[in-house]
């Protein structure tokens, strides 16, 4: 089969990157891929963070960057090397509403032009930040796609509220095996220079809507149960720090978090999850989560909130827990989790749990779709 993938890959950075290149590796074992990234994907002045970019960018996979999402004459560019191509399926990943007239117009000139499927990966349909427009933007594009893959529940609801006769196949989001392998847990404490004996990780990108706040403010109750631990949080901030420094220092709790608030580069990312007891992840909102599914891939547990499709993969009591996103629920977790040494229970319960969520099911049921 012959596949054009349309989405962010290396140099680019981000979730969906990640998603990309994982998918690439599993898709080139049987078909012939065509890849297209984005040559200006966000303009400087409305991307948040410090770079859009990955420091190391001599990785596979390899991409042809020829679409900007501002400039439609490299939307045409794109049109004429697909038609080249000549695809049986053409597979898109949405996830902004930003993207839709470039993707819109893309997919309409295809039609005209090639007889093609288009397959769209929904990764959110609904944004975290509500700003006008957005659902007549993503219905716009959604009209010109013929078929949607979901990853959650929440997801497929969105979707039938847009498309309400959409084909759709709901598959759940694969596990990241990207980063490396689990390393010995006191190795890699040694290596980031942690000394407490339980770690809390929250990890990813931080905006208001992933709830570090509720994390944080959950310490002073886990400091009345617990003792040596650090809530370890490693991610770039996308909003003002000074709101979490006004938290720690509020509530005195400086001796209780470590903020590395940066990009981890993806040779570290092992580092960080094997130093780890449990993730959590407090999210107020939520469709669903790379960072369970990196969590999942070196085996540790996860606390999350019950928003969202979060719950669809975490049994609750079994590789995690599953609670309302409030301080407090988060405490009494966090408590439950350690004074109950669960750590080996929950991590071999995963290594069970994530064989559902392999990259092989998930281009199974890519293809299956497509085929009907």
């Amino acid at each position: 089969m012959r596949i054009s993938l349309i989405g962010p890959f290396p140099p680019f950075r981000g979730g969906i990157s990640d998603f990309n290149s994982a998918l690439f590796n599993e898709l080139i074992k049987k078909h012939d891929l065509q890849l297209i990234n984005y040559s200006t994907q966000y303009p400087k002045f409305l991307f948040p963070g410090k770079t859009q970019y990955k420091d190391v960018v001599d990785e596979l996979p390899k991409s042809e960057r020829t679409l900007s999402s501002v400039n439609p004459f490299s939307w045409n560019n794109t049109v004429n090397k697909i038609i080249k191509f000549n695809p049986n399926i053409v597979v898109i990943h949405y996830w902004m509403p930003f993207f839709s007239p470039a993707l819109r117009k893309i997919v309409v000139s295809l039609k005209k032009k090639i007889d093609t499927k288009v397959v769209t990966i929904c990764h959110n349909l609904i944004p975290h930040e509500k700003h006008g427009f957005n659902q007549l933007f993503t219905k716009m594009f959604l009209n010109k796609t013929d078929q949607f893959i979901v990853m959650s529940k929440s997801v497929k609801s969105d979707l039938l509220k847009i498309v309400p006769n959409a084909k759709y196949k709901l598959t759940p989001h694969p596990i990241y095996n990207i980063f490396g392998d689990t390393i010995d847990k006191e190795m890699a404490r040694k290596t980031l220079g942690i000394k407490a004996k339980k770690v809390i990780l929250y990890f990813g990108l931080i905006r208001e809507y992933k709830g570090l706040d509720i994390l944080l403010n959950s310490i002073p109750k886990i400091k009345q149960e617990l003792n040596d631990f650090i809530v370890i949080v490693a991610g770039e901030c996308y909003e003002k720090t000074e709101k979490y420094y006004d938290i720690i220092e509020k509530l005195k709790i400086q001796d209780s978090v470590d903020l590395r608030l940066k990009f981890i580069p993806d040779d570290e990312v092992s580092e960080y999850f094997s130093a780890a007891d449990v993730v959590a992840l407090p999210y107020r909102t939520a469709t669903q989560s790379g960072i369970t599914q990196i969590a999942y891939n070196f085996d540790r547990p996860v606390i999350v909130s019950d928003v969202g499709g979060l719950a669809e993969i975490v049994p609750n009591g079994k590789t995690g827990y599953v609670i309302k996103p409030k301080s407090n629920e988060f405490a009494n977790a966090i408590i439950k989790f350690f004074k109950e040494d669960k750590f080996y229970e929950f991590s071999n319960n995963i290594q069970t749990h994530k064989q559902l969520f392999s990259w092989e099911i998930f281009v199974d049921n890519l293809m299956e779709l497509a085929s009907e």
